[in-house]
């Protein structure tokens, strides 16, 4: 194999290399343009020119055969920032991750800002901007992704809200806890059932449809003529905070309605969760009751231009997280059956990773059932399969939310063990029938530092690769090929101490440790710092669906 310098790198950061491992550099055009200003180059330097190109050229002739497909992961929540608990590092510097690590080694890295720079951005307006559509165009507010999500469907017209069981204190008036509980899996879809239907006294045309989504959450659907999206909602965003009063957001006549219509739709929902019967239950046992919905992101389904049209790949995803579910069924996204995935801490991520495996190999193999809103029923998957498996996973995001340093740090790693796994899967469809080139590629959505408990504005790492740098840089196929396959459960927090992850973050931070990359630059670790030096520098989430097709040569 030989490597080539980009001319302009004092530190000698690789800019492509030959042997079958070659990578994409986002500034590629500096060669060009250097080429056609500088007449009297070195034979040497033209020399390297005439191999890059050679082996460019080579390449993609040999794979023109081979149907491009990309397994795209999206770890919520994953960036961070110095914890002193951790020596000063991030928990993704922390983690113990050879495989991701090993993706960092084989393909191109950079920084990511997913929004725009200095923004602390929500997770839907964070997919809308990755995904490639402009979220200050599109986004008209994130209930309509979340009710999607939960299978209520939705129709033009329709008005929908992100929202919260939540506790409050029927004297003061105070959201007390906007969480009424994490763990409401079993709770949720009886409270909302008990809610599904109800009626407005004053508005009897009205509909309401409420469906359970995950943890705490459920999506609310209202139906009915002259409604707006362009209303305020009742969550006060911070417990401890009085339950606000919708008010429109503008001076039409649809905005005063609809404001009307949801503030007595919110007393309703009061009204019979305070009667319920599985809330004196909870009382009785010492837990918090779930007395209030809070209703918030009022908005409607979104219409744009569906992402195969867009990017020219047959898209899929995984995504338990309903709010995410929602998003991608509004970009024309098929979501697939995961049996086990949760979108929290009971997880079980090898149930992803099969799913995703199996779409992108189809038709060799079945592909997963997929999720239609309004329907009782999964459906069959595209039977010839995907170009384009989107996984998200969500536990990384709740530890920040709950301040949990050590579970984040294990979070991380257990993606780690996943991620090994969806290699495996994809190496042995594409060594087996030669039909398919994988890449593997993986980023966040935005920073959720455990210091903070809440989204900020620090960029996150992003890095892609091809599966077979991916295999050389883990050692060989028999290595890849030995992967344990069995389901495994997320780590809980306790199971080691903050010392210990400490001065395994020190460790891993030693440079003499690493192996050296394999391909496209010189990065050898995935995490915040690290990324900063790869070839792809900084960039905004809105190039990053450009960068993976000019990667896998679409």
């Amino acid at each position: 194999m030989q490597t080539y310098y980009c001319r302009d790198n004092t530190e000698n950061v690789p800019y492509c290399t030959t042997g079958g491992n070659q990578g994409y550099i986002r500034n590629q055009s500096y060669i060009w343009e250097g080429q056609s200003k500088d007449t009297e180059k070195p034979s040497v330097w033209k020399s390297a020119i005439s191999l890059i190109l050679e082996a460019l050229q080579h390449s993609e002739k040999e794979n023109m055969a081979r149907k491009k497909r990309v397994a795209f992961i999206l770890v919520d929540g994953l960036a961070d920032v110095s914890i002193p608990s951790l020596g000063l590092r991030t928990p993704v510097q922390a983690a113990s991750t050879p495989n991701i690590d090993a993706m960092a080694r084989a393909g191109v890295n950079g920084l990511m800002d997913p929004v725009e720079p200095g923004l602390a951005c929500g997770s839907d307006t964070a997919h809308l901007s990755l995904l490639g559509y402009d979220p200050l165009i599109y986004y008209r507010g994130r209930g309509a992704f979340e009710s999607l999500g939960a299978g209520l469907a939705m129709s033009p017209g329709d008005i929908a809200f992100k929202s919260n069981f939540a506790t409050i204190d029927d004297a003061s008036g105070i959201v007390t806890s906007r969480r009424a509980d994490r763990h409401f899996e079993e709770e949720g879809p009886i409270l909302c059932e008990a809610l599904n239907g109800l009626k407005l006294p004053s508005f009897p045309k009205y509909q309401v449809c409420v469906r359970y989504a995950t943890e705490h959450r459920c999506g609310v659907v209202v139906k009915g003529p002259r409604l707006s999206g362009n209303i305020s909602g009742t969550d006060p965003l911070k417990d401890n905070r009085p339950l606000q009063v919708v008010v429109p957001l503008d001076d039409s006549e649809e905005a005063k309605h609809t404001a009307a219509i949801v503030n007595e739709l919110s007393q309703e929902m009061r009204r019979i969760l305070t009667a319920h019967p599985l809330n004196a239950q909870r009382q009785s046992q010492g837990k918090s009751i779930a007395n209030v919905v809070l209703l918030r992101g009022c908005g409607i389904r979104i219409e744009v231009p569906a992402f195969q049209e867009k990017h020219g790949l047959v898209p899929c995803m995984v995504a338990p997280t309903k709010i995410i579910a929602g998003l991608g069924l509004s970009l024309g996204i098929d979501i697939l059956d995961a049996p086990g995935a949760t979108g929290d801490y009971r997880t079980i991520l090898t149930s992803k990773a099969v799913a995703i495996a199996g779409a992108l190999s189809a038709p060799s193999k079945s592909t997963p059932s997929i999720f239609i809103p309004g329907e009782e029923d999964s459906k069959p998957g595209r039977s010839e399969g995907y170009d384009f498996g989107f996984l998200h996973i969500k536990a990384i995001d709740d530890a920040g939310h709950d301040k949990a340093v050590e579970l984040k740090v294990r979070a991380f790693e257990a993606v780690d063990v996943m991620i090994g796994q969806l290699a495996r899967l994809l190496l042995e469809e594409e060594a087996s029938r030669e039909k398919f080139e994988y890449s593997l590629c993986i980023t966040g959505d935005h920073s959720t530092p455990v210091e903070y408990g809440d989204h900020s504005f620090e960029p996150v790492p992003f890095t892609i690769c091809h599966l077979k740098d991916f295999v050389v840089a883990k050692g060989g196929e028999s290595v890849v090929l030995r992967t344990d396959l069995s389901p495994f459960n997320l780590p809980l927090a306790g199971s080691s101490a903050l010392a210990a992850l400490a001065e395994q973050a020190s460790a891993r931070g030693c440079c003499d440790s690493c192996d050296p990359p394999v391909a496209g630059d010189s990065v050898v670790r995935f995490d915040e710092i690290s990324a900063a030096r790869g070839c792809l520098g900084r960039f905004q989430g809105s190039e990053m669906m450009g960068i993976i097709k000019k990667y896998i040569h679409l």
